[in-house]
């Protein structure tokens, strides 16, 4: 099932496709902390299932706190982009 409703804002699913991009590990907390987005697990299985994206989950702590990345073996020039994350393409992920 497809939609064009993210239902997460836009600077939130840009901040998550650069974040994976640039290699880093982002967790809630990291989301909250750097665009006040509540959505990380919606937008991560979105980019799982939809785009395709090879994404590791590692739990950690008593919590089971998800952090998520993207595989080391992705071509990241292959990922398929969802909208609110296209100009990522033109800089090849550095935007």
């Amino acid at each position: 099932m497809s939609s064009n409703r993210w239902f997460s804002g836009q600077t939130q699913v840009f901040w998550t496709c650069k974040a994976l991009l640039d290699g880093r590990t982002i967790s809630h907390k990291t989301e909250i902390r750097e665009v006040r987005g509540w959505r990380l697990g919606a937008i991560v299985h979105r980019l799982k299932h939809e785009y395709g994206w090879p994404i590791h989950a590692e739990y950690r702590g008593p919590q089971n706190i998800a952090h998520y990345c993207l595989a080391e073996t992705a071509d990241r020039a292959a990922l398929r982009l969802p909208p609110s994350a296209k100009a990522l393409a033109a800089d090849g992920g550095d935007a």
